[in-house]
């Protein structure tokens, strides 16, 4: 049980191998990353045993920009029948767990593994209940089975409050009709990822006001929009006529690289495809210069060295920020929506809220 297993989209298990490699190196705990191209996962495998839980306990999942989802644990292989009761054998040394969740890999492979796992589910979470394995409680290690075929299974366990927030780290998000794009979706799931969902009220405000950058057709105006939000849509393109309706957006036909507001707004949002080095010089301006309180903007990715271009560009604008002296926050992280893209949410923490 010294292994570390991560989720993520398929394609970007080296980015996953090479950012929790920098982060064991840092945290002085030695071992091994491996993925296999477009398998939708990695490891971390630890050299001593335990390594893989105090790693865990080292870092922050919020703070893993590719990966999905993480448990720490190992493989268990599972006959054709009784798999309950080989379960059960396996894990009778590990505490008792507070919650269930049958995960499989966002692959074709996976996909065809849910239908098992639906029907799977019901037993064995009756099974590690009668066994006293598994109640009902939030503080207690959740336990996730990641199937990766029908007789083999990655056990491992991960603390609810340090780990992903939907089962595989994949929201279960419904596209709105009304909305102008399915690019919509990306920022909702932001809005979950990066918002504790207590304060929704206060930092997504319907008395609050917002920029968006590269607007056209309106998939991320839509979601301001939804909130209650005064917004302006910047772009040369046309808006969806659904949304300039509702009298909520003004839409100026200009580039979103060069217009400022006239006044600071509470949130600036931008999905414009573009160099990620110019997107980075924009968010250093916007919340630089105090245009915006909060931001959520979209990097492109290069094709080759992903990790390493994100991760230097995270430094460049710490870098920046602290030598202005100015406190923002920052966080990053692939979501499910995005494709060769990382989401980035920015926020002024030296701006006194406006109520």
């Amino acid at each position: 049980m010294n292994t570390l297993f991560m989720h993520c989209r398929p394609g970007f298990e080296g980015e996953v191998c090479a950012e929790i490699s920098e982060h064991a190196a840092r945290v002085g705990i030695a071992g091994y990353a491996k993925g296999k191209a477009h398998g939708a996962c990695a490891e971390f495998v630890c050299s001593e045993a335990g390594a893989a839980e105090r790693l865990m306990g080292a870092l922050r999942f919020s703070q893993l920009i590719f990966a999905r989802q993480w448990a720490c644990g190992g493989y268990i292989e599972l006959p054709e029948t009784d798999r309950i009761s080989v379960l059960l054998d396996q894990l009778a040394g590990q505490p008792v767990f507070g919650s269930l969740w049958l995960e499989v890999l966002d692959s074709n492979d996976g996909k065809e593994l849910s239908t098992f796992c639906r029907k799977f589910e019901a037993p064995l979470r009756k099974a590690l209940e009668k066994a006293g394995r598994l109640v009902e409680d939030t503080t207690r290690p959740r336990l996730l089975l990641t199937f990766i075929s029908g007789r083999r299974v990655f056990a491992g366990s991960a603390p609810p409050a340090n780990s992903a927030l939907w089962p595989m780290g994949i929201p279960r998000l419904k596209f709105p009709r009304e909305a102008p794009s399915r690019s919509t979706l990306k920022l909702e799931e932001a809005w979950h990822q990066f918002i504790p969902r207590d304060q929704w009220e206060q930092r997504l405000g319907d008395d609050m006001t917002g920029v968006d950058l590269g607007a056209s057709p309106g998939g991320w105006t839509y979601q301001l929009v939804r909130r209650g939000m005064l917004v302006t849509a910047i772009d040369n393109g046309p808006m969806a006529e659904s949304l300039m309706d509702t009298g909520l957006v003004q839409h100026l036909m200009a580039d979103g690289f060069t217009w400022r507001p006239k006044q600071a707004v509470d949130w600036m949002v931008c999905d414009i495809v573009e160099k990620p080095a110019r997107t980075t010089s924009l968010i250093e301006t916007w919340l630089g210069e105090g245009l915006c309180r909060e931001a959520v903007v979209n990097l492109k990715l290069p094709m080759k060295q992903r990790y390493a271009e994100v991760r230097r560009l995270l430094d460049r604008m710490e870098a920046t920020f602290k030598a202005s002296k100015v406190r923002v926050s920052i966080a990053c992280k692939q979501l499910y929506h995005d494709r060769e893209e990382v989401t980035c949410h920015l926020r002024r923490l030296d701006l006194k809220p406006r109520r």
